[in-house]
């Protein structure tokens, strides 16, 4: 079979417009980038505004593992199966981070015949989205920096300067620096540091706004140093929110594709789910669903992740009340959970399947929690044998739910179209009584350990008084109704990245908490999980480069 990018290269792409019609979008509501991805304007979703909202559909998974889950090739395999058997659907995705694509993730645009296209701009520089969040980050930056030099007449003190700087790649030396240095004319000299422009609080803020207005609104609310008396500073003080809304006043609008097989496609924005939010943005989906009757939607990383940070984040805020779930799970990353070392996951082991199902059974028991119907989606690889997918099937038709297998990487929606089926049963079933985690009146910390001992299975949450006292210090000026955003390593439901399977008795440290007053939650960092990635020993970028025709190599 062709390689992802030969597919996508050979792909029949229409002309955006040819997209657009489809979801009755005028032309002149399109801003195009070349003839095959366009913004869609905010004007035009502004006056969608009251319109039926469609079903909204979730699709997250098992914890990561190296043998693969295929979240997003699914995301994208159902929305062409369910435009296949004759529904008006669309998909929403997160736009992909050039960290992980130079480092050990490669691209995001799903994989063999269920992908976005154009494959190779999405997982590039795109329409420019993360480059301009990353101005207005930066620029904020700038203006602290220029404050403080002129006089600081707003008595930050230097010491509590709680705003980083970013940048949209994984590089190790940039997570702690001193900054200033070279005498007086570069100014104070105090230490800082950098994380991925995906950890950004902005990146948060775009997702999470529904229009220009709360855009700017968010961004001045930005909390970005402390006076001496402990008193905050926000970018509003510093008159920087105006200047940020223009950088970021196109980036805003959604981004329009399409599919392998032409169906429509929104990607916007891309916060990662291990030191953020994890969803694509509040505005792509809130339209999807006004322009489409099911729009499908994937959260990042796994359901104790991505999934919960949806419901109790972005589910919240934004009002939206998912009609299913979908939870992918692979058979050889079940075997990889059963103990199964990757060298050896091409041989048949049931055994091996019936111990991993433990961690898909967790995140089934942990979707339920939340009220919303759920299947589970088996991806496809060709290894598998059949005696290794019933063993998942009757594992979770203990749990009394459906296991569908789906083939969409080799066959297209052909593959999904009975998982489509199914999906479309539960949404239109009424089953979905959705509620959120935990209620705003609890206190930060009672949030952060409902969702350790709920989601992950923690006996404890280990805290220094410093970060108890810090979370009780924002409850006292106000902030104490905000969800926490958990910041872990994706690939265990504890913070051991190497503790796989659905562990019990472990503790949740949490190392440090940061207030996001702008995005609308508390982030508690906890085990040794980086904001700022390091790249792996081979990245690959070793590996990615231009061919004799001037053609990408390498890239997926």
């Amino acid at each position: 079979m062709a390689s992802d990018i030969e597919i996508a290269r050979a792909a029949n792409m229409k002309p955006i417009q040819d997209i657009a019609v489809r979801l009755n979008i005028p032309d002149e509501a399109l801003i195009p980038y070349g003839k095959t991805k366009a913004k869609v304007s905010g004007e035009f979703l502004s006056s969608l505004d009251g319109k039926q909202n469609g079903k909204l559909i979730l699709v997250t998974a098992i914890n990561p593992t190296p043998a693969g889950e295929g979240k997003t090739t699914t995301t994208v395999g159902l929305g062409d199966g369910l435009n296949r058997i004759g529904k008006n659907a669309m998909i929403c995705l997160r736009e992909p981070s050039l960290g992980p694509c130079f480092g050990m993730k490669g691209g995001a645009a799903g994989g063999g015949h269920a992908q976005v296209v154009p494959m190779e701009d999405i997982n590039l520089h795109f329409t420019g989205d993360f480059h301009a969040i990353t101005s207005a980050h930066n620029l904020l930056s700038a203006l602290i920096e220029n404050h403080i030099y002129w006089g600081n007449e707003l008595g930050i003190d230097q010491r509590r300067v709680v705003w980083r700087r970013v940048l949209d790649m994984n590089d190790r030396a940039l997570r702690e620096i001193v900054c200033s240095l070279g005498g007086v004319a570069n100014g104070f000299p105090r230490e800082g540091g950098f994380d991925i422009t995906v950890a950004s609080e902005i990146m948060a803020i775009l997702c999470l706004a529904t229009d220009l207005d709360d855009l700017q609104r968010r961004l001045g609310d930005i909390i970005v140093a402390y006076r001496r008396d402990r008193t905050a500073i926000r970018a509003r003080d510093l008159e920087a929110d105006g200047a940020m809304t223009v950088l970021l006043k196109e980036a805003i609008q959604p981004n329009l594709v399409q599919t392998l097989e032409n169906n429509p496609a929104f990607i916007h924005g891309g916060p990662f789910a291990n030191i953020a939010h994890g969803c694509n943005s509040v505005m792509a989906t809130q339209s999807a669903l006004k322009l489409a009757d099911y729009v499908v939607t994937e959260a990042g990383f796994g359901a104790d992740l991505g999934a919960e940070k949806f419901f109790d984040i972005k589910c919240r805020k934004a009002g939206l009340s998912p009609d299913a779930v979908v939870i992918v799970a692979t058979v050889r990353a079940l075997k990889m959970n059963g103990g199964v070392a990757k060298e050896d996951l091409g041989a048949e082991n049931v055994d091996a399947v019936k111990k991993g199902c433990a961690n898909l059974g967790r995140h089934i028991e942990n979707v339920k929690q939340f009220g919303v119907p759920a299947v589970v989606a088996i991806n496809h690889f060709t290894a598998d044998t059949e005696a290794e997918v019933e063993a998942v099937k009757a594992y979770c038709a203990e749990l009394g739910v459906d296991a569908i297998l789906a083939s969409h990487w080799a066959k297209g929606s052909e593959g999904t179209a009975e998982l489509a089926e199914k999906v479309v049963a539960l949404a239109e079933s009424g089953a979905a009584q959705f509620a959120p985690l935990y209620d705003d009146s609890l206190s930060l910390f009672e949030k952060i350990e409902t969702i350790a001992k709920r989601i992950y299975r923690a006996d404890e949450v280990l805290a220094d008084k410093s970060v108890r006292d810090q979370l009780k210090r924002w409850e006292a000026d106000g902030f104490g109704n905000l969800p926490v955003c958990m910041a872990k390593t994706q690939y265990s439901f504890s913070t051991d990245p190497n503790l796989r399977g659905a562990p019990v008795g472990h503790s949740v440290p949490v190392r440090e908490v940061r207030l996001s007053a702008g995005a609308g939650f508390i982030v508690a960092i906890c085990g040794e999980i980086m904001t700022m990635p390091g790249l792996p020993r081979v990245p690959s970028a070793n590996h990615i480069k231009l061919d004799s025709k001037g053609q990408i190599e390498g890239l997926f």
